[in-house]
């Protein structure tokens, strides 16, 4: 390859393409390709480069834990679980329309494994996404508060296209806490989408705050056009191995 044509690809932005370049430019020798065609792959090849650049920065950014998608969520260990409703979801309708998802349920029946579910297949479509939980959010504004970034932290939180809130009111609020929750959530209310996982039921969710008034417009607008997620059975990490082993299998038979 001749340094002009590598100077040129430089200068616009396309030395992605040098990646496939030699394979396309023998593909092409070998079947008599057209030239447009020939040009065409070369876009493609670059088009997928920099969207998978994209998804990988995005994911890196998420808190994310592991891989947890919906093709490796056991729906047999929750056979209750609203299956049509789930892979509705998975469609980001919710993201489009702005609204809340709530997943409640005892500890370990799977809650932050759907949420992150969803989290990935955001990601993929193209949406930014931050996995937290509320101590976390309560310990980045406060270090924001302390270093004069609090407003910056608060506009970046409240923006997000998907804030997904890990253990909501699984402890009390403190005053500034509760406080802070207020203003995140009601810059988000219709405006971004946020999911919610929660061991408790958002009827009991106003017991985590002191100022009751404060922490019912707090969780009202939380609730608002949320959809709504009950999980319900034995904990996935207290299940006796070779149980769930052959619900797995009953799984599969079924299929």
């Amino acid at each position: 390859m001749s340094n002009d044509l590598l100077k040129q690809l430089t200068q616009l932005n396309l030395k992605g393409v040098l990646q496939s370049l030699e394979i396309r430019n023998q593909q092409a020798l070998t079947g008599q390709m057209p030239y447009l065609e020939f040009l065409n792959l070369l876009i493609q090849d670059k088009v997928y480069l920099r969207e998978s650049r994209k998804y990988e920065k995005r994911l890196k950014s998420t808190n994310l834990k592991g891989h947890k998608t919906l093709e490796n969520y056991d729906f047999a260990f929750n056979p209750n679980i609203n299956k049509p409703m789930i892979y509705d979801l998975a469609t980001c309708k919710f993201i489009i329309q702005k609204t809340p998802v709530i997943i409640v349920g005892p500890c370990g029946t799977g809650k932050s494994h759907l949420a992150q579910a969803l989290g990935f297949t955001a990601i993929q479509k193209g949406f930014d996404v931050l996995m937290t939980t509320q101590s976390d959010i309560s310990m980045t504004l406060n270090e924001g508060k302390a270093t004069s970034t609090y407003h910056n932290r608060m506009k970046k939180l409240a923006q997000l296209p998907v804030l997904i809130i890990d253990d909501f009111a699984l402890k009390p609020l403190s005053r500034i806490e509760e406080e802070d929750m207020h203003v995140l959530i009601d810059k988000r209310s219709e405006m971004a989408s946020t999911i919610i996982t929660s061991n408790l039921a958002p009827s009991e969710w106003l017991a985590s705050f002191t100022n009751k008034l404060l922490g019912a417009a707090t969780t009202d607008r939380l609730q608002h056009n949320a959809t709504l997620v009950k999980l319900e059975g034995k904990s996935f990490r207290t299940q006796n191995p070779e149980t769930l082993k052959t619900t797995k299998n009953k799984e599969k038979a079924k299929q």
